[in-house]
């Protein structure tokens, strides 16, 4: 069965890098804990504010289970 889950995070100046790995290790643990046999697409987008500075982003990941 195909599904489909988002993971986000706030981005906050000077700290990008460090919360960028922590979103990496959410969806590592995820992947690890659930019963995930093929990943099929992850995608990153940004959200902005209306003057255009990101603030945060959204990983998209789809994959099989059993």
């Amino acid at each position: 069965m195909i599904k489909v889950r988002t993971f986000t995070s706030e981005l906050k100046p000077f700290f990008a890098m460090r919360q960028l790995e922590s979103l990496d290790e959410q969806v590592n643990s995820f992947l690890q804990a659930g019963r995930v046999t093929r990943v099929l697409s992850v995608s990153d987008a940004c959200t902005a504010t209306e003057n255009g500075a990101t603030i945060g982003i959204i990983r998209v990941l789809a994959y099989e289970s059993t």
